[in-house]
């Protein structure tokens, strides 16, 4: 049994699936998806949440892994350019692909074109150790680390140097920094608190390329949909679980809010690791308390907009940043003081620049995002007045008024975090991405109560969407590992504790 029908629980149910076991999804919504639905409204296809397509390979392995390709599942194409910074004194639009780049980056400081190439030289290396040494293990313990050229490998990683020194070796521009540190912010950390191991994602992002699947990023649900039933797995939608079953010695399947219970041999919970733990299981199985949780550094929360415009928006890329503020006294708010911010950073996904099926005919799909402390508490009134700052900004840069032509909107943001996906202070992305957080620092895979796994950007390997596939690869590993063990289990004395 899964729980969940986001990446990492269709990853789980069709791996399972294909080591030979009958496998069920349980998802509390009434789509599949998870954080990555999407919704339709007065003509416009919104994606929920995930916008950015990276790690290719992680995606080619999956489909191949069950006999397709992606582009059998999807119709993807890679952005060029991959995304525009918008400054303060105006944008600038990062090309695909290392050779273009670097041209860019030596127009504002001479010799970093050169000092490009190394940096992405070294951050390959650093993908691929990661990839093909690390982040495939169920990190139960430090041993599983301990084979002698794994400990090589991890010398070559910069663990005990952060993003922000390892960047400033290469680059002085304020401007070249912002660019190189910007992939940092989806592993929910500070670049000075981050470890350079994960200049990795530098090299995905402008290596790899940033890519788009025509139709939104509900696209690749809907492949691994697919490949999931192709599996034989079967899904049950409007599920929700109020509570994890047991029989004393070990997971026995799920109690729904109905009452209805749903016996399995093995169940692996890929929805927010806090909830499932102290919520649905009992007391006894508990490994970790609240004062754990709450002494977790969480990646931040957002606040999410979705956008209709009547009109089109030219000037706008595919996906755009806005670094027209600094972002210190952003991050001191998400970090820190845990306070709503003053000029804060943000970032508009335009999917209707590439994909003109997501908007009617003449009209502009926007989405907005504002990075905020998780935890916040709401006043009354946040939500309409950063919406009328980052609007007046984005008027100021496009030199036009866009709010006459706004046809829709629909916000997101802690509340909805919360109320959607029981999500631990209303976290967007999972645990931060810190030295003390990363492999076998994460909250363990492995439950205290035998037959129950953890999947999803809460435990290993980390938060985004291809490490939470990866995640659902290893936790079917690991069920398969006990269910081969221990066997099937007899439901007679099931019971939620």
């Amino acid at each position: 049994m899964v729980l969940g029908a986001g990446f990492a629980g269709l990853a789980t149910a069709s791996y399972l699936s294909k080591a030979g076991h009958k496998v069920k999804v349980l998802e509390r919504h009434d789509r599949l998806g998870g954080r990555a639905r999407k919704f339709e409204a007065e003509g416009f296809t919104f994606d929920m949440g995930p916008s950015w397509y990276w790690m290719p390979d992680v995606f080619e392995r999956y489909f191949a892994d069950f006999g397709s390709e992606v582009n059998k599942e999807m119709n993807l194409v890679r952005l060029d350019p991959s995304y525009t910074v918008w400054f303060d004194d105006g944008p600038l639009e990062i090309p695909a692909g290392l050779d273009p780049l670097a041209e860019v980056f030596e127009s504002i400081e001479p010799g970093a074109g050169d000092k490009l190439r190394a940096f992405m030289a070294e951050a390959e290396v650093k993908y691929n150790i990661g990839m093909n040494k690390f982040v495939n293990k169920p990190a139960h313990n430090a041993l599983e680390f301990a084979e002698w050229q794994t400990l090589v490998d991890a010398t070559r990683l910069s663990l005990f140097t952060s993003f922000s020194a390892f960047a400033r070796k290469h680059f002085t521009h304020p401007k070249l920094l912002q660019i190189m540190e910007f992939p940092v912010l989806f592993l929910g950390a500070k670049p000075e608190d981050t470890p350079a191991l994960y200049s990795l994602m530098n090299y995905a992002d402008t290596c790899l390329g940033t890519w788009y699947p025509m139709g939104g990023m509900n696209e690749i649900v809907q492949a691994m949909v697919r490949v999931a039933e192709r599996m034989g797995v079967e899904f049950q939608c409007n599920a929700e679980v109020a509570a994890i079953l047991d029989d004393g010695r070990r997971a026995t399947g799920a109690r729904l809010a109905d009452g209805t219970e749903v016996h399995a041999s093995a169940v692996v919970a890929t929805g927010d690791y806090h909830h499932v733990e102290q919520t649905l299981l009992a007391p006894e199985w508990r490994r970790y308390d609240q004062s754990y949780w709450e002494n977790r550094t969480m990646s931040p929360s957002s606040l999410l907009y979705y956008v209709g415009l009547n009109t089109r928006v030219p000037e706008l890329q595919h996906h755009n940043l806005f670094f027209d503020t600094p972002f210190g006294p952003h991050a001191e708010t998400i970090y820190d003081s845990i306070s709503w911010p003053d000029d804060p950073l943000f970032y508009v996904s335009a999917p209707s620049r590439t994909d003109e099926g997501v908007a009617p005919e003449g009209c502009e799909n926007l989405f907005f995002l504002i990075p905020l402390a998780p935890g916040l508490d709401e006043q009354g009134g946040e939500r309409d007045r950063y919406f009328e700052e980052i609007m007046v900004r984005l008027e100021r840069h496009l030199g036009r008024d866009l709010r006459p032509h706004v046809v829709y909107t629909r916000s997101f943001a802690h509340k909805e975090f919360e109320q959607e996906y029981s999500s631990f202070k209303g976290n967007a992305y999972g645990l931060a991405n810190t030295l003390r957080q990363t492999a076998f620092w994460k909250p363990k895979m492995r439950s205290k109560l035998p037959g129950l796994h953890f999947a999803g950007q809460l435990t290993t390997p980390g938060p985004g969407v291809p490490p939470s596939l990866i995640s659902g690869e290893v936790a079917a590993e690991e069920t398969s590992k006990f269910l081969k063990r221990h066997g099937a289990v007899e439901h007679a004395t099931a019971h939620a504790g």
